[in-house]
């Protein structure tokens, strides 16, 4: 007798992971990614060093719907790609990136170059990420608000649009034009 239920059934392209916080991942979903500083304070300098890294990731790993680099935080809204065959890097179970590499990579290749060219040494980031598949439509508009907002809540900038580290290589919203990095 199977005594499976279907939430612990195995679903085909479906990983679930966990650090402290709970990491599901399932091929050709799309995500609202955030990491965190490690208490640092992203110079404009060091942002441009993430927001690069982000958009270096287009094309390769994933498809970068929006990036908004915060002086304290990063928030993404991305979907890993399909690995090709004979690459490594995919999730288990899944024939896409791995969203735990894909974070990895930016958070390591970012910190190693704030480090080196900023002279300073220690702990760019925190260690874990919050991420959340992006079910419809509906909350996909709301995180690219939510994003788009962000620099303008925070007082940063009075115009979404004129935030220099925030990057959306697609139009935001249908019939929106594409916001690339200053």
């Amino acid at each position: 007798m199977n005594t499976r239920s279907a939430w612990t059934a195995p679903v085909e392209g479906f990983h679930k992971s966990r650090r402290r916080l709970p990491h599901w991942q399932q091929a050709g979903s799309l995500y609202f990614v955030t990491f965190r500083t490690a208490g640092l304070r992203l110079s404009d300098v060091a942002r441009d060093i993430v927001l690069s890294a982000c958009l270096n990731s287009h094309g390769r790993t994933i498809d970068l719907h929006a990036v908004v680099v915060m002086p304290d935080h990063v928030h993404l809204i991305l979907q890993p790609l399909i690995v090709a065959k004979g690459t490594s890097g995919s999730a288990p179970d899944a024939p896409v990136y791995d969203l735990g590499r894909i974070a990895h990579s930016i958070k390591s290749f970012s910190a190693h170059e704030i480090n080196r060219r900023l002279g300073r040494k220690g702990k760019v980031w925190q260690s874990e990420r919050w991420d959340r598949i992006v079910r419809d439509e509906k909350e996909y508009r709301e995180k690219l608000e939510y994003m788009l907002n962000n620099p303008v809540k925070n007082g940063l900038v009075a115009d979404p649009y004129a935030y220099p580290w925030s990057a959306f290589p697609e139009p935001p919203l249908p019939g929106g034009a594409a916001v690339s990095a200053a």
